[in-house]
């Protein structure tokens, strides 16, 4: 089967919009990124100058023990509240790019399918064997994209539910520490 120069050039269109999609979708990504780490920035700075002037306001060690102790559980508590935002901003660029990567192999695999049934009607006699093995070939290649997609799916699922263990956990620590002091 040849190509034209006009299914070239439209392929070649098609791949440049969806590389500027891609691009646009990172770039929000980054975008959020940068707002996140300003509001947490500014949060942070707040918070250290009010926590500085209380402490400096301190009458005697004891208050001043107290101070101190009271600021560990709520750093924990917005360190887990900032890596779940970092989390949740990763995943979601990360499900947008999977998605237009699953479109663009699934676009993939039906233009392949279409050129393999093309060659199969166009084939010289004799030629079934080779058209059967080609078909086979292609067959068991999509069935090994399925099956890496779906095995990356259960790992991000995963690696999600571990993130969630361990997040709560560390905040449930630093509750047990704040409430030994």
């Amino acid at each position: 089967m040849m190509l034209t120069a006009e299914q070239i050039m439209a392929s070649h269109k098609a791949n440049i919009e969806t590389l500027f999609g891609l691009t646009h979708k990172a770039f929000e990504g980054v975008e959020k990124l940068v707002e996140l780490n300003m509001q947490a920035t500014k949060a942070a700075l707040a918070e250290t100058a009010n926590h500085a002037q209380a402490v400096m306001g301190a009458k005697d060690a004891q208050e001043f023990m107290a101070l101190q102790a009271g600021m560990v559980q709520p750093l924990a508590e917005k360190t887990a509240a900032y890596s779940r935002h970092l989390y949740d901003i990763a995943s979601a660029a990360g499900a947008d790019l999977g998605k237009t990567f699953e479109g663009q192999a699934a676009e993939a695999q039906k233009k392949l399918a279409g050129m393999m049934d093309t060659a199969a009607k166009n084939a010289p006699a004799g030629s079934e064997t080779t058209v059967a093995v080609m078909k086979s070939a292609v067959a068991a290649a999509n069935n090994a994209f399925e099956s890496m997609q779906k095995a990356v799916k259960q790992a991000s699922e995963m690696a999600e539910a571990n993130f969630n263990t361990v997040a709560t956990s560390a905040v449930n620590a630093s509750k047990s520490v704040a409430k030994k002091r």
